[in-house]
């Protein structure tokens, strides 16, 4: 009876893992679409800086208890690094966001996973295993059946997208590092904060007046981001990676259908194919860690 009540517990955990997961994708595709709708009339770094402008009023609640935590010199210095290459990340999908088709940003976006993991062998000294190796070798045929370099032109919007990839990739290490050293709240700060004061520099030159329907989208923009960040965040405390990253490839379906029946994009046959071939890769490195992560737990027991 007790073992039947603790799996029954431990699937409702998992199911609410899901459906927060579910729900954070939804989030992000909400964020797509705020892009879609401001355009290219914004310079990229204007419509980041924006979003992150904007998204600050959200700190207002825990305001108070980050002004009590204290900051160590080592968290400032990690913090600033993560904001200043953050700051690139985010300019950088900004415009290939408003530039190419919704569709292939959510299936390239895919690749921040397979970027951590090289970025954990090559900054971390971690062993790059032959399965794991050939999981990247899996992702990079994704992203060449994506781009199909040779049959198509690949435009600066397709090499912004990966150049974000990498990025977001390398700051998802760092922001590893900082939640074992500050707590949740202070990680979003610090990344909100100097993401903002880093757009600085780089929208002063180019500013152009938003109007208001474009400040309305951005302030979409910045709440669906906040909100699917939360839900993820959620997910990850309801349930183990395992569970919820399959569901987080609904992504793509919904990126797909969106790109399709609101802007008129054309449904690419080989950007799904390419898409599913990184989420295959993705998905047997993030079993494939879990399960590592469980024979060391074992052993440490």
């Amino acid at each position: 009876m007790k073992a039947n009540t603790k799996q029954r517990q431990l699937g409702q955990k998992h199911m609410t893992g899901a459906l927060w997961m579910g729900l954070s994708g939804l989030c992000f595709v909400g964020v797509y679409v705020g892009v879609k709708f401001v355009g290219t009339r914004l310079p990229a770094s204007e419509s980041a800086f924006l979003r992150y402008a904007l998204g600050l009023v959200f700190l207002i609640p825990v305001a108070r208890g980050l002004l009590l935590e204290g900051l160590p010199w080592t968290v400032i210095k990690l913090g600033a690094g993560r904001a200043f290459l953050h700051t690139f990340a985010v300019t950088l999908w900004f415009y290939a966001m408003a530039r190419i088709p919704v569709a292939e940003v959510s299936a390239m976006g895919y690749l921040t996973p397979v970027f951590v993991t090289i970025g954990a062998v090559l900054i971390l000294r971690e062993k790059l295993a032959l399965r794991r190796g050939l999981a990247i070798m899996l992702a990079v045929i994704g992203v060449l059946v994506i781009l199909r370099p040779g049959f198509r032109e690949i435009s600066n919007g397709h090499w912004a997208m990966l150049g974000a990839t990498l990025c977001f990739g390398v700051s998802y290490l760092m922001a590893k590092r900082l939640t074992d050293l500050v707590s949740a709240n202070m990680v979003v700060a610090l990344l909100s904060v100097g993401v903002t004061i880093g757009l600085i520099p780089l929208t002063i030159p180019v500013w152009i007046d938003p109007n208001r329907f474009e400040v309305l989208m951005l302030m979409m923009v910045a709440t669906f981001a906040v909100a699917g960040h939360y839900s993820m965040t959620f997910a990850f405390r309801a349930a183990p990676l395992t569970v919820i990253q399959p569901v987080g490839f609904l992504q793509l379906i919904w990126a797909v259908s969106i790109g399709y029946f609101l802007f008129g994009e054309q449904i690419d046959i080989f950007v799904i194919l390419g898409g599913m071939t990184i989420i295959g890769a993705v998905l047997y490195i993030t079993i494939r860690e879990a399960h590592l992560k469980r024979k060391f737990d074992k052993a440490q027991s």
